[in-house]
């Protein structure tokens, strides 16, 4: 079959290679029956100010990781991702929650992360597993469970709001690095996205544990736990759509 590539279609948004099988699927997408394990910890501040790119500040002293199995996604299909994260704003222009570390399965959604919102994503292996009356949440990077969390299962009914108070872990704030080919910054944001559509069917939520383990590819140990909190399981789904540029390092104004 003939074709050609016309620069109209290499400039437009969504834009995607290899030229004949594109690997970023354009927005927006789907993640359909989502499993998600989400466990909650008191750290350190100074270790949050550590990891915390200017001007960033955070807005308290808890950890959120969320884990998930996601079952039906569009482009990408069945995989498992892990957000490691801790409520942080931007003032007077955005409150969110920035990711530190990010862990997943898939090359697709490593790819799309990295080159679209700026996610410090790596390949690894989250998992979530039920046995008996208990949940349990592993992320396995190099052999080793770099985390491990626990809860009873189905407990306690809760609602998705409740996590929404501890902060607003649905709007992702992230640090976008991409240099020239020459070595020159090319882009230094602090961007954010939101996702829509979000329906919750059901969630839970009761006391957890979270164990972590020193990786020097996977450091969350970086964020120690201090307190273990609650956790919360939740089945839904969302849909990933455009976010924007909160802060450009380049901008000679910023």
């Amino acid at each position: 079959m003939a074709w050609k590539t016309r620069k109209e279609d290499i400039v437009k948004g969504g834009f995607s290679t290899p030229l004949d099988a594109p690997m970023i699927p354009p927005f927006p997408f789907t993640f359909h029956s989502v499993e998600v394990m989400t466990l909650v910890w008191r750290t350190d501040v100074s270790a949050m100010e550590a990891l915390l790119p200017e001007p960033l500040k955070p807005t308290g002293d808890m950890v959120m990781a969320h884990i998930y199995k996601m079952n039906d996604t569009e482009w990408i299909g069945p995989y498992a991702e892990a957000n490691i994260m801790f409520g942080a704003e931007l003032p007077g222009v955005a409150t969110g929650a920035y990711s530190p570390y990010l862990f997943l399965s898939t090359d697709i959604g490593v790819a799309h992360g990295r080159e679209i919102h700026g996610q410090p994503k790596k390949l690894a292996n989250p998992e979530i597993t039920f046995r008996g009356d208990l949940i349990v949440g592993t992320v396995e990077r190099n052999g080793i469970d770099i985390l491990t969390g626990t809860m009873a299962y189905k407990q306690q009914r809760a609602d998705i709001s409740e996590l929404s108070e501890i902060f607003p872990f649905a709007t992702n704030i992230n640090l976008k690095a991409i240099d020239h080919i020459d070595g020159t910054p090319a882009i230094r944001q602090l961007t954010s996205r939101s996702l829509a559509d979000v329906k919750v069917n059901e969630c839970w939520r009761g006391p957890c544990t979270t164990e972590l383990r020193p990786n020097a590819q996977a450091p969350v140990h970086r964020l120690p736990v201090r307190e273990m909190l609650d956790g919360f399981f939740w089945k839904g789904s969302f849909t990933l759509v455009p976010g924007r540029v909160l802060y450009d390092y380049l901008d000679p104004d910023a």
